[in-house]
């Protein structure tokens, strides 16, 4: 199998390690043809979430895919030689669909990965470095990532980023009920967070770069602020949650350390990061990013096997697939071997002067069948013969 994939993630590498590896949907974009033009590559897609890059590809024989990122990306190879992981073949395919399915993540059972492997799957498509194979295998993790999510309740917790967020804010500052909240960033995760704490009990603002009346949606129950007079928001609330993808902070440490009363906590959800990390030498405030969100294990070890179970099942369905598209030219040998033996039969010319098509039909079937039966002796069995039967039956019609 063809198939191979260079990943490097939270289980490897920390927040500050894995910063110069995090992507726009724009940046993968113009990453995508740099790294489809690499020697050998056929089809490529890149996996870019918080907490992991990944690199799959279809290629025509093993190639350094660390090195072919680090070309088209411009960061030095060797220094994230020993934070990458490489999976081939059957390995790098089931990964792939244990990652859509969450159990990879680090919330176990994330629910925004799977839309996250579908957004790869569609910008490779989008940018035409997407072939056959690779495609399949990103279709067949995607379904299987829903079908755990539909199927099964890995956990009984909260599986976003931002619902973690919320719940370790609420233990920190033992309720959050009458807390003021502020958001920076209104996109999805930063909707979700505000969502989440207002719930939770808090007044929350939202801050924004523009609105535009019936464009920008804003959870209910919230209230907005410029983003340019953040600080002034910022002033005097008890905790900030940060969640944009701006290449640039939304928080220094300079600003923070001009807050005369700072919230006692910051969340930054954000890869890469919202706040500058100097900002945590300011002892008056925490400071919690992704990576102190912890990990969740999975406490049901019965919806786990049926997890993989279901992931077992897409795995052999999308490496059925695979293995009959690898024989389709020795089918087409065969087929043209069959029939350069059966025209040198003699009884061949005798059923054809004497126009007896019936009769040329089962000597044509009879000598193919015994043919390919006689070739693979050692591995033709009963059962597998009544599959074939049973599969001809139907096409047939009887």
């Amino acid at each position: 199998m063809n198939i191979q994939m260079i990943g490097i993630d939270f289980q490897g590498a920390d927040i500050a390690q894995r910063e110069p590896l995090s992507f726009t949907k724009n940046q993968v974009l113009g990453l995508l043809p740099k790294l489809k033009d690499g020697e050998h590559v056929l089809a490529c897609a890149l996996l870019a979430t918080c907490n992991r890059t990944e690199l799959y590809l279809h290629a025509a024989q093993e190639i350094d895919a660390l090195a072919l990122l680090a070309r088209a990306a411009g960061f030095q190879t060797e220094t994230y030689r020993p934070l990458a992981v490489t999976r081939k073949g059957p390995e790098a395919a089931r990964h792939i669909m244990k990652v859509a399915a969450g159990l990879q993540s680090q919330i176990f059972g994330d629910d925004q990965i799977v839309t996250q492997v579908r957004t790869a799957l569609d910008l490779a498509y989008e940018a035409g470095t997407a072939d056959s194979v690779l495609g399949t295998l990103l279709r067949r993790a995607v379904a299987a990532g829903k079908r755990v999510k539909t199927e099964t309740r890995l956990t009984g917790v909260p599986v976003s980023a931002a619902s973690r967020g919320v719940e370790r804010a609420a233990a920190f500052c033992g309720s959050l009920d009458g807390k003021r909240a502020v958001v920076i960033g209104n996109g999805e995760m930063g909707r979700l967070a505000a969502s989440l704490l207002r719930q939770a009990g808090c007044a929350v603002t939202i801050t924004l770069r523009s609105y535009r009346h019936g464009e920008t949606i804003v959870p209910a129950g919230c209230d907005t602020h410029a983003y340019d007079d953040r600080l002034a928001c910022i002033e005097g609330a008890d905790l900030v949650f940060s969640a944009t993808t701006s290449p640039h902070f939304t928080l220094t440490a300079e600003q923070i350390a001009s807050l005369q009363n700072p919230p006692r906590l910051f969340v930054d959800l954000a890869m890469p990061r919202d706040i500058e990390r100097a900002a945590a030498d300011d002892g008056r405030v925490m400071i919690w990013n992704l990576d102190d969100l912890g990990q969740l294990g999975d406490e049901n070890a019965a919806e786990r096997a049926l997890a993989v179970d279901i992931l077992d099942k897409e795995y052999a369905e999308f490496k059925a697939w695979y293995d009959y598209r690898q024989a389709l030219p020795v089918m087409a040998l065969l087929k043209d071997a069959a029939v350069e033996r059966v025209h040198f039969d003699h009884q061949y010319e005798e059923l054809a002067r004497s126009g007896d098509l019936d009769g040329l039909i089962q000597m044509a079937v009879g000598k193919t069948i015994d043919m390919l039966l006689g070739g693979m002796k050692d591995i033709v069995s009963e059962e597998r013969l009544v599959g074939c039967l049973q599969h001809i039956k139907k096409g047939s019609g009887r």
